[in-house]
């Protein structure tokens, strides 16, 4: 399969719109100011970064010039995107998709982005290291200022000195697993200065799932836990450690479960889904009511155990239809036996699979397409071959099951209910929205190889 990262590619639907940075240029470094980047106490102080040619002040990091990103350094403009930057007096402008990365330590930030100006309108579109939404076509009026407000999880692999996670070799390329905060903008965007600061007080949702759950790193692949993360106030931030590819067994394998125990707190959450890659693993002792329903009670144990608060999500259908339009079963006995350890052990339950089939009946066969990553030959660049994928979705149909899950979360009795955004609309899988009605700008990071699991 042909792999293909950060390059130029047309799309035909207007819902998906994009262009690609060129090349960098050299920069002078000589005027810009260099930031302490030591956040690991709990006394750190944020790190505050003002735009512009014509910025004065000794509070923050002044960035006159649009600067590759630098590791030295500790910040700059990522993923060859600088050239994008036009530089005002007291902002930056882009009208291509572009990075800014910070180097910072393992844990959770609050970041506020003061948007605007004076001169044009701005529509803002902001994702977070591997293209977690958390701003979507937010309009600006000309001359208006706006601060907007999200959290972000930053992780690295170390559990203890002796211990680390397993992550597969095509993750040790994507931006969760870097050392540094990635901040994606897209649109017509202004920006006149970020500020990041250390959390330790947030509410966590764990993520322990697949790569229907994952934290997809490129176009046009896409998992509702990372469009999920738009949709909480500025109470909660999420830690998505699913992967492609994973099962209940591999995920404890890999110790990201052990990872996640390490830091899991009393009020966090830990939102567990798996059953598409559990149900080929064959042999004795395995299927759903034997090594799953028993890894599933030591998962959701296991965050009872730290006072944590575990949520079983049964998992996401496959797009295979029936003649007369009804949805195939095509998980077995699994989604039976998550719910019966559920029942078993008093474990909060979201019951996509349910849902999902509601969902998907009511879109009908070929409708339903528009939600997956279902594209003729030659929709992107280099694409010879048709992607034809019924597991996997595209951004559309991940954003529709993160509101599936939110409806599941609303219908708990769970605090974390009182966390989602008042703005949220509710949501009936029975009347889904349609691709007609959805837009989202693409990032400029794009993969045709599909990911791991089906």
């Amino acid at each position: 399969m042909i792999q293909l990262r950060t390059l130029l590619f047309c799309f035909c639907m207007p819902a998906f719109l994009f262009a690609m940075p060129s090349n960098v240029a050299l920069h002078d470094y000589n005027s810009l100011s260099k930031v302490n980047l030591r956040t690991n106490d709990k006394d750190a102080k944020s790190l505050l970064f003002y735009f512009g040619s014509k910025v004065k002040t000794s509070k923050a990091t002044i960035i006159k010039n649009a600067l590759p990103y630098d590791s030295k350094l500790g910040y700059g403009f990522d993923v060859n995107s600088a050239s994008n930057v036009d530089m005002n007096a007291n902002s930056f402008s882009i009208t291509k998709p572009t990075y800014f990365s910070v180097k910072v330590p393992e844990g959770n930030y609050q970041i506020e982005v003061v948007l605007g100006n004076a001169d044009n309108a701005s529509n803002v579109t902001i994702k977070a290291e591997s293209r977690r939404l958390m701003l979507r076509e937010f309009p600006i009026e000309k001359g208006q200022k706006v601060t907007k407000t999200f959290n972000v999880n930053v992780r690295n692999i170390k559990i203890d000195d002796k211990t680390n996670i397993s992550l597969k070799d095509r993750e040790k390329e994507i931006f969760n697993w870097d050392d540094k905060l990635t901040i994606e903008f897209l649109g017509e965007v202004t920006v006149q200065s970020i500020q990041i600061t250390p959390k330790d007080n947030l509410t966590v949702v764990y993520l322990a799932g697949d790569s229907t759950v994952t934290d997809q790193d490129v176009e046009p692949w896409a998992s509702w836990g990372q469009f999920i993360t738009s949709y909480f106030d500025d109470t909660v931030v999420v830690a998505n450690y699913a992967y492609s590819g994973s099962s209940l067994s591999s995920f404890k394998a890999a110790n990201r479960l052990k990872k996640i125990l390490s830091q899991i707190k009393k009020g966090d959450y830990l939102f567990v889904e798996f059953g598409h890659n559990d149900e080929k693993i064959k042999g004795a002792g395995n299927g759903p009511w034997e090594s799953y329903s028993d890894l599933l009670t030591e998962f959701v144990q296991s965050a009872k155990d730290k006072g944590a608060i575990p949520v079983l999500v049964t998992p996401t259908q496959r797009r295979f239809f029936n003649e007369n339009g009804t949805l195939k079963a095509t998980h077995g006995e699994f989604p039976d036996a998550m719910r019966a350890v559920a029942q078993k052990n008093n474990i909060a339950l979201i019951d996509i699979t349910k849902m999902t089939t509601t969902l998907y009946e009511a879109w009908g066969d070929e409708v339903s397409r528009k939600a997956f990553v279902q594209y003729p030959a030659n929709t992107f660049l280099g694409q010879e071959k048709a992607l034809d994928d019924n597991t996997h979705f595209n951004s559309f149909g991940a954003n529709e099951i993160a509101l599936c899950v939110l409806k599941g979360i609303r219908e708990l009795d769970i605090p974390l209910l009182k966390q989602i955004k008042k703005e949220t609309p509710d949501y009936n899988p029975n009347q889904p929205n349609y691709i007609s009605s959805w837009t989202l700008l693409m990032s400029a990071r794009f993969e045709i190889a599909k990911p791991d699991g089906n």
